[in-house]
């Protein structure tokens, strides 16, 4: 009986690359794997002559040989050098290639050697002042951290040798483990997945490519940081083992409490203590705003709790380009520490104020009127 020609079994054309030649032998794998079709000897007979076909057309001296000699190529005396099997062992080949673009590992043509892990990312806390905070600061901080080895370039390797390729893995990184029917991937034991062994290490970092040091770096914090914000320093962190990029450095910012202001996002909010006499007529204050003292008027009768709006006088943030306000809550301020005759004088204006009491404490009459009200109607 004569075979089905390879690239008609896969269903790709004689120019498909390897990708292609891939990706149409994972596809029908799957769909004619004996674990799916439940024994359907038409259909292992088809696995098996998709099996055979991935094995011949993925690689490229048997695909040679194919193309020129047909299947003759491969049968006993021909000009393949040897007859092709189609026995577990190749499936666990064939399939170690497909399973292992997926898992991040193989070997032979579908292997990939692993790659130099990248150093790990920093975080470095600083402390701000909410001046600093508002209007951006340029400050030196020190990191501990581990940086590329001056001696081996980062190598690992004595100045003057190199690594070599471990023998296990061939430089892959990956160790196939077979059970059953699959490949199983696995991190080469012998160099940790490197693909490389060095055997005469740099006694500098003793073979890591990497030194613990101090590093000391210039900061620009931009204007309108606030708590949680951060500042990254791409490839200030920590350098990676054996030449692999270093990570990122993250300035961490924490604004103490002011002893004055209190930030809400892009505004600020204080309290100013008043005079009452100030409350009752009015008058012109200052209120201290972080550029400095401004004039505010003070309408007369003012309650304490008003709220007043400085348009303006708070902060810019670093995520918008508006200004916030400034938003100053007046407090009325009882006197202390009275003489005999400022004591007098309060009780005369009391006395005088007292015969028309609702007209100058409308809120104090009534509350006091509601009491009333509510006992009456619990007698009632």
């Amino acid at each position: 009986m004569s075979k089905r020609d390879y690239y008609e079994s896969l269903g790709v054309a004689k120019s498909a690359d390897e990708k292609e030649i891939k990706k149409a032998y994972k596809k029908l794998a799957m769909k004619f794997h004996p674990d799916r079709t439940k024994g359907d000897k038409e259909k292992e007979e088809t696995f098996k002559e998709i099996q055979e076909a991935y094995e011949v057309l993925k690689d490229d001296q048997k695909r040679a040989a194919y193309d020129q000699y047909g299947h003759a190529a491969f049968e006993q005396g021909g000009h393949g050098g040897g007859g092709f099997g189609g026995g577990q062992g190749d499936f666990g080949d064939a399939f170690g290639d497909i399973f292992g673009d997926i898992f991040g590992g193989g070997r032979g043509r579908g292997g990939r050697q692993s790659r130099a892990q990248r150093g790990s990312d920093l975080r470095y806390n600083v402390e701000l002042n909410l001046e600093d905070a508002v209007k951006g600061k340029s400050l030196e901080i020190k990191v501990p951290t581990y940086v590329s080895c001056e001696p081996c370039d980062g190598s690992g390797a004595k100045k003057g040798t190199s690594a070599k390729t471990c023998t296990t893995c061939h430089g892959h990184g990956q160790v196939q483990m077979r059970q059953g029917l699959f490949a199983v991937q696995q991190t080469c034991p012998t160099c940790g997945g490197k693909g490389k062994i060095i055997t005469d290490p740099c006694p500098s970092c003793r073979g890591q490519g990497r030194v613990e040091k101090t590093k000391t770096l210039s900061v620009k914090i931009p204007p309108g940081v606030d708590t949680g914000d951060r500042i990254r320093l791409s490839g200030e962190g920590e350098a990676g083992e054996h030449g692999a990029p270093a990570g990122d450095l993250y300035v961490q910012v924490n604004v103490r409490d002011h002893d004055i202001f209190v930030r809400d996002e892009n505004h600020l909010y204080c309290e100013v203590p008043i005079s009452f006499v100030t409350a009752a007529l009015g008058g012109e204050i200052e209120v201290p705003t972080l550029g400095g003292k401004v004039k505010l008027k003070v309408p007369k009768e003012t309650q304490t709790g008003k709220m007043f709006r400085l348009r303006g006088k708070g902060v810019k943030s670093v995520r918008s380009a508006t200004t916030g306000d400034l938003m100053c809550k007046v407090v009325i301020e009882t006197p202390v520490n009275l003489s005999g005759d400022q004591a007098d004088l309060l009780r005369q204006l009391e006395e005088k104020m007292g015969k028309s009491s609702k007209k100058h404490s409308p809120k104090e009459t009534g509350f006091f009127d509601g009491v009333k009200k509510f006992f009456d109607d619990l007698k009632g």
